[in-house]
């Protein structure tokens, strides 16, 4: 084996793509998997014990808000992606709501250029579909693709145009890349603060109707349907809209969706005394929209996991809940709630929690990833299924402390962390 390479020895290898869970060895060598059986000549490699853990594709996570430039005091790229490399991502997609946003070459080498320096996780600059993010005018697709941009979204805004959101999905098809979008029918939605319904109508609040989803999440689906092109849902939270993807996917219809850990195992009950901690955007919905995510999950209607990681300052979610920012952070707890909420009840196997989580995003973005098998990238996340640890805000390596989980006990936890064969993120011993 090469200088730097690492065998992995004994650990119990889930590798959803090629169908392997069993206990084998990996080995890395030269930024990629060299091989992958039992019983590896180690002669020259440095060998990691893995006889009580999993051995998986490293995660990939497709919306995330690492806030540089702009909102450094919230999280800068170097934090944010220690912080992911922490939870087992090997890459974070990185939205473009920033300040100024990322819209041209040059703020997307920036982004990129920074993800490089801090050389924890990779960060895949995402690039606004439209100038200033103002839904308006298209950016400059080729400039930014060739920039290092692998997808264009808004962030959380929707487009509100069709007709412009038309073109960016036809332009799209000539780089075949996805057009992320937030399906939402933005003046439904108004200037709702959480779901509308029981709950809020109790509290005194403001809410944003679940058909405002359904509508967006209705017409963008109409219109990959009529061009052809990609469309990718982000942070879908409604059962009515994971049925009509399952249906548009039946048909054939290019579409993908990606739902948060949050939207899994919250609904619009844990907002009950006002806890800005759980106030995001979309908001959390009913039982029924969250079963019905859960099954989305599960049958492969949502193809991923993503975060939606969105830090915030202590000061600005002490404020009134109508006043509070939405968003909570979430690298460094995304598999161990899902593990413990999901898989250890029943909803889903660890396979397919992986795949969701890995494979899954990488075929959202067309890149390599996701997998285990010789030649891939050396990705690679090591787990501890049985460890349980109980959520500190404090202790996490973000910026920002706003989780949705502290307190929470947990079982299972991201243990190392790898990319390109290269060991970017190791827990301590306790």
């Amino acid at each position: 084996m090469s200088d730097g390479a690492v065998l992995i020895r004994g650990g119990r290898v889930v590798d959803p793509i090629s169908g392997v869970d069993e206990v084998l060895d990996v080995s890395l060598a030269n930024g990629v998997i060299a091989e992958v059986g039992k019983d590896l000549d180690s002669a020259g490699a440095e060998v990691v014990d893995a006889s009580t853990l999993v051995v998986a594709p490293a995660f990939i996570d497709l919306h995330a808000h690492l806030c540089e430039p702009g909102g450094e005091h919230r999280e800068t790229i170097a934090s944010g992606a220690r912080s992911a490399a922490a939870g087992g991502f090997a890459a974070v997609c990185a939205m473009p709501t920033t300040d100024p946003v990322t819209d041209d070459p040059a703020s997307v080498g920036f982004v990129a250029a920074a993800g490089r320096r801090a050389g924890a996780a990779r960060v895949y600059p995402v690039s606004n579909v439209s100038v200033g993010g103002e839904g308006k005018a298209l950016v400059e697709f080729g400039e930014v693709l060739n920039a290092g941009a692998v997808a264009l979204s808004d962030g959380g805004r929707s487009i509100r145009s069709t007709a412009l959101l038309r073109l960016a999905i036809e332009y799209a098809q000539t780089f075949d890349v996805p057009i992320m979008t937030h399906g939402e029918d933005a003046d439904l939605a108004g200037a709702g603060v959480m779901h509308e319904g029981v709950v809020s109508t109790r509290l005194g609040l403001p809410g944003n109707p679940g058909v405002a989803e359904t509508i967006g999440i209705a017409r963008n689906v109409a219109l990959a349907e009529m061009t052809g092109g990609r469309v990718h849902f982000q942070r879908v939270t409604t059962a009515r809209g994971v049925d009509l993807i399952r249906q548009a996917k039946a048909r054939g219809v290019r579409v993908t969706a990606e739902v948060t850990p949050h939207h899994l195992v919250l609904t619009h009950e844990d907002v009950e005394g006002f806890r800005t901690d759980r106030k995001v955007d979309p908001p959390l919905r009913t039982r029924a929209d969250m079963e019905g995510l859960r099954e989305g999950l599960a049958d492969g209607t949502i193809d991923a996991v993503a975060t939606d990681h969105a830090p915030r300052h202590y000061d600005e979610k002490e404020a009134a809940f109508a006043d509070a920012p939405s968003g909570v952070v979430g690298f460094e707890t995304a598999f161990a709630v899902l593990h413990t909420r999901l898989v250890l009840e029943g909803a889903i196997n660890l396979v397919t929690l992986i795949e969701r989580l890995s494979a899954g995003p990488a075929r959202v973005l067309g890149i390599e990833g996701g997998r285990l098998s010789a030649g891939a990238p050396a990705d690679v996340v090591l787990i501890d299924p049985n460890e349980e640890w109980t959520v500190d805000p404090a202790t996490r390596l973000s910026k920002s402390r706003n989780t949705a989980f502290g307190g929470w006990t947990l079982r299972g936890r991201t243990v190392g962390t790898y990319v390109d064969g290269r060991c970017v993120w190791q827990r301590s011993p306790a």
